[in-house]
Formats: structure tokens, sequence, C-alpha cells
């Protein structure tokens, strides 16, 4: 008679307990996050927060070791100033009128004209004792003493402006006066045709197809006046007091007006990564718009 056997229980081997570490590196995506965690750390601390911070400091007016206070786009005022009266210009030159090739040559004019040459003639402008302007605001009861222009820090900086937008007016011009001969005329009949006023085929019709030939000029011109050593160096010499200094006047002065190459050379290079994150984030912009 067979006999049955009792079958004992199978009995299983536990494996050791997994904790709550192990189970998260276990996971793909939280192991993908903790390898990549460094790399945020130093991307963070050496681009992200110089990027922000820089954003912030320029659109202040602090100084080292004061806090300063939030000015806008007034570090910015030669840009603006140059698109708005370049576009301004632009528009005017794009119309139809009696002698519109010779005017459209006339406005290059401060733009071929040599830097140093314009430059030498806007001083003797500027010139406290000599002044053109003191004498024409003198004779319009303006002001009743003379005005040195680029003795005071305020108005050495304002000088530069004037000077500075004077010349790159020309360039914004022409080269959006280029862009609008791009748009067909029949989009802004089309849109006459619909009811729309002049601002509203300009902000609908105009801008948007401007706008990519904008920011490229936007472009040159931030690295041009990043870089416009002649007309400061000519002008005011990076005085009063430092007032209009830029980094190509600062490492002129320091490097061969102290003797200090190096220094002069470092920061010389320090305006590399300012310009390469403008560039950047331009070119990112306008290949966007591009593709839309």
């Amino acid at each position: 008679m067979a006999t049955i056997e009792a079958v004992a229980p199978r009995q299983y081997v536990r494996g050791p307990r997994r904790g709550p570490i192990t189970r998260l590196l276990e996971d793909e995506r939280w192991l993908a996050t903790c390898l990549m965690l460094p790399t945020i750390v130093l991307l963070g601390l050496f681009i992200a927060y110089p990027f922000v911070k820089g954003i912030m400091l320029s659109v202040t007016d602090t100084t080292v070791g004061v806090p300063g206070k939030f000015v806008g786009f007034a570090n910015f005022v030669t840009t603006i100033f140059k698109l708005a009266l370049g576009l301004w210009l632009a528009l005017l030159l794009n119309r139809h009128f009696k002698g519109k090739a010779f005017m459209r040559a006339f406005i290059l004019l401060p733009f071929i004209i040599p830097t140093v040459l314009s430059t030498f003639a806007w001083k003797w402008m500027f010139d406290p004792t000599f002044s053109v302007l003191n004498y024409v605001l003198w004779h319009l009861g303006i002001i009743h003493g003379r005005i040195n222009w680029l003795g005071d820090p305020v108005l050495a900086m304002i000088s530069v402006i004037i000077v500075n937008v004077w010349r790159g007016v020309p360039f914004y011009a022409i080269s959006l006066l280029a862009g609008l001969q791009t748009i067909s005329p029949e989009l802004h009949e089309a849109a006459a045709i619909d009811g729309a006023r002049a601002w509203a085929r300009f902000r609908h019709v105009t801008w948007p197809l401007l706008l990519p030939v904008t920011l490229v000029i936007v472009l040159f011109s931030v690295i041009q006046t990043f870089a416009d050593f002649q007309l400061v160096y000519v002008l005011t010499g990076g005085g009063p007091a430092n007032a209009t200094q830029l980094f190509a006047t600062y490492a002129y002065q320091l490097g061969i007006g102290t003797g200090l190459l190096s220094q002069g050379a470092a920061i010389s290079l320090a305006i590399f990564p300012i310009l390469l994150l403008v560039v950047i984030v331009q070119l990112v912009y306008i290949r966007r718009a591009e593709t839309l």
C-alpha cells in the first residue's frame, strides 16, 4: 500500500530588505537626476547665478560697496534711442518724395565720416569756451552761463550718448530701410482695405516682418557700442572721474597708461563672455522667430 508522504512546506529565502534610497536608485529617473545633480549645481552656481545677477545689476545704478536703485533701461539708452530714431527715419525714407535718393545718401554721412574726425568736431561743439551749443542756448535765453559739458560726470555721459546715437542712427536707418523694401506693398493695401489704420498696419504687418532684421541690427549695434573705443577716448578719455569709461578705454588706460599689460588684456577679455551670451540669446530668438 502506497504511503503518502507529507510534503513539507517550501521554504523561501528572503533577500536583504531594500531601503528607500535603494528603491530610488533603482528608478532610472531618480538615478539620472542624482547623476546630473553635480552638473546642475555647477551650472547654476557658475553660469545661471552670474547671468541672473548680471541682468539685475544691468538695470540698477549699483556701484562697488553701494547698493543701487532700479533704473530700468537707462543703461541701454543709446541702443534704444538708435533703434527708435533709426526706425523712424527708415519709415520716412521708405516713402515716395522728391529727392529721395539724395536724402538716402545724405543720411549715411555720419556713418561714413571717420570716427576720430567727427568726434573732434563734437568735442569742439561741447567745449565750455568755444561751444556752439552754449552760444545757441545763450542767445535763445535758455542758459545764462557757460556749461562744461565734458567736465561734469552726468553731462559727460549725456554728451557721449548724443554722439553715439548720432553716429549709430544712419546704420539703423539704412538697414531697416532695406528690410522695409522686402515687405510687399500688397500686404499694406490689403490691410488698408480691411479698415486698418496706419498704426495698426505697422503693428500687425510691418513690425512682425521687420523683427528678424531688427534683431540682427541690434545685435551688431550692441557689439559695436561695447567696443566703441575711438569715440569715448577722443571725446572724454573715460573721464571725468571714470564716468564714461568703457571696457575698451579702461583696458587701454590700465594696460598702456600704467604698463599693466596683463591686467589690461584680462579686462579686454572680460567683455567676451558678455558679448557671446548676447549673441547666443539673440540668435536663438531669431531662429525661433523665423520658424514661427
